[in-house]
């Protein structure tokens, strides 16, 4: 087995989890700016 495939897919998979983990962070603090800015509002 060759280690160029075995390396790409790693990286892919790296990446992917990488997107996917600051996807997830980024919704979730948008959802807790929201929050706190409709609770400031009189």
């Amino acid at each position: 087995m060759e280690w160029i495939p075995v390396g790409l897919v790693a990286f892919k998979a790296v990446v992917f989890c990488t997107g996917m983990y600051l996807a997830i962070k980024w919704h979730y603090d948008q959802g807790k700016k929201k929050k706190r800015d409709d609770t400031r509002k009189p």
